[in-house]
């Protein structure tokens, strides 16, 4: 059975996506990063090599049960993302002279592929950006020639530029819109309100001829003028250009209003030419636009399926929750997570998601991204930071025996007034367990703190493994997620 997705499916999926983080009861997202130490091959209890990659070539992310508890073992923290941080998007086109853009054509498919041999519409090059960041739609490309005038107008009426390129104007990026939702590949769509409102519903403006024919002849100079457009539409007028007796262009001279399909046919060419019903041949394709006229859902009409999440981590986040003393390998998108040890989906604009214990006196100072332990109770772990000036060791646990399980492959949980070794620094330290306060953000509870978020809790629905990005307390890390759906 022959079946397809369509691109409106894609289409309605991002706007209901983009619509979830605004909506009367809305989802909660968050952007996470993890994975502090170095992409290397694991080995679990059993003595099974894990390959990891390495931090020149990172891992491709797995989509199964395990990677996403995985992703949860090294999180190092999570910022919220807010409906303002949301925008759907199109690929970005600069506009470039010389380079031959797609026209916009209602039937490109398998059968009819674009001048830049696309079959799908949105796949073809259609759509420019201008140096001013305005909009474009290419109605008519000259025959595929190279575009060499840049499109500037910003009128509702589709207008022609000298290198025979008929242009329509579709919307401007907005300042904030440039800086928010603007990468090297992507940029944001939106419908302008006044463009919109100035669009007729099947107004036909492009016809392009497939096949002049042959023996036309007129009796009153080269141009035709009054040939009725048949459809289902009404009022649509055209004229044609005959040279050396086949039909050498067509215009649209009166767009008409309605049409979902429409014809110059054959018979009135020749009986517009008052010659006596000479010639024939000629095939005619008439350009119908999309639903409620161009410009009308510049989201639709551009195949806004994308949608871009911007966010940025400045310095360090929420006093401690993300911090600047180490690196991250994995960016991420999660649904929904909880509180710790609540069902409370979370909503603090920043979330701690790494164990930390508060010290008396510590021995030596201990570094970053070396194994803990505990010997009395068999704990491992591996450091992300530790904060000598509140003497707060913080680290994560995960399900490999040198960063977080014991030797017989269970996840024991630090604990109680036992001493922490660092196994390259040697530095030693005995968590202060009658220490039950906030430290520097850090809420602890006899010595120790938990993550903020309650782990394997909510979704994540979107991972990317990276080479190492390092933080810096005077630095802003701007990370823009784009979702193609």
């Amino acid at each position: 059975m022959a079946a397809i997705i369509t691109n409106k499916f894609r289409i309605n999926n991002a706007e209901q996506f983009t619509e979830s983080f605004s909506e009367a009861s809305p989802e909660t997202y968050y952007l996470f990063i993890g994975r502090a130490h170095s992409w290397a091959s694991d080995v679990d209890v059993q003595g099974n090599t894990i390959a990891e990659g390495t931090d020149a070539s990172p891992p491709t992310p797995n989509d199964d049960v395990t990677s996403e508890f995985y992703n949860w073992d090294d999180m190092l923290g999570a910022k919220l993302i807010a409906s303002s941080d949301v925008s759907r998007v199109i690929p970005r086109r600069n506009w470039t002279t010389g380079t031959t853009y797609d026209m916009y054509e209602h039937n490109i498919g398998s059968g009819n592929a674009s001048a830049s041999g696309a079959t799908n519409l949105f796949d073809s090059t259609y759509v420019v950006m201008n140096s001013s960041y305005a909009v474009y739609k290419v109605i008519e490309n000259d025959g595929a020639t190279a575009s060499t005038v840049e499109p500037t107008s910003t009128s509702n009426s589709i207008f022609a530029t000298s290198d025979g390129y008929r242009w329509k104007y579709m919307y401007s990026l907005t300042s904030a819109e440039t800086l928010n939702f603007m990468s090297t590949d992507f940029i944001h769509a939106s419908t302008d309100s006044t463009v919109s409102a100035a669009a007729v519903d099947g107004a036909l403006d492009t016809a392009l001829v497939v096949a002049g024919g042959s023996s036309y002849s007129t009796s009153s100079g080269a141009t035709i003028s009054a040939i009725p457009i048949r459809g289902d539409g009404s009022s649509g007028v055209a004229s044609v250009v005959i040279s050396s007796g086949a039909v050498a262009s067509v215009s649209i001279t009166t767009a008409g209003t309605g049409y979902t399909y429409a014809y110059i046919r054959n018979a009135d060419i020749i009986a517009a030419t008052n010659a006596g019903g000479a010639g024939s041949g000629a095939n005619i394709n008439v350009i119908i636009p999309p639903k409620g006229g161009h410009g009308s859902d510049a989201l639709l009409e551009l195949g806004a399926f994308y949608v871009m999440m911007n966010k940025s981590l400045v310095g360090i986040e929420g006093t401690s929750d993300i911090g600047v003393t180490n690196d991250f390998r994995r960016i991420g998108l999660m649904r929904n997570p909880t509180n710790f040890g609540t069902t409370t989906v979370a909503t603090a604009s920043t979330r701690r998601q790494i164990y930390a214990a508060v010290f008396s006196s510590v021995s030596g100072t201990f570094v970053a991204d070396e194994e803990i332990n505990q010997a009395s109770t068999g704990a491992v772990g591996k450091v992300i930071e530790y904060d000598a000036t509140n003497k707060l060791l913080y680290w994560v646990q995960t399900r490999f025996p040198d960063v977080g399980t014991d030797t017989d492959g269970n996840a024991t949980a630090f604990s109680g007034a036992n001493a922490i070794t660092g196994q390259t620094s040697s530095a030693a330290a005995t968590p202060l367990t009658s220490s039950s306060t906030d430290v520097n953000g850090v809420s602890i509870t006899s010595g120790y703190s938990t993550p903020e978020l309650a782990a394997d809790s909510g979704d994540i629905i979107y991972v990317e493994e990276r080479s190492p990005i390092t933080r810096a307390s005077d630095q802003t890390e701007n990370i823009k997620l784009i979702i193609e759906f």
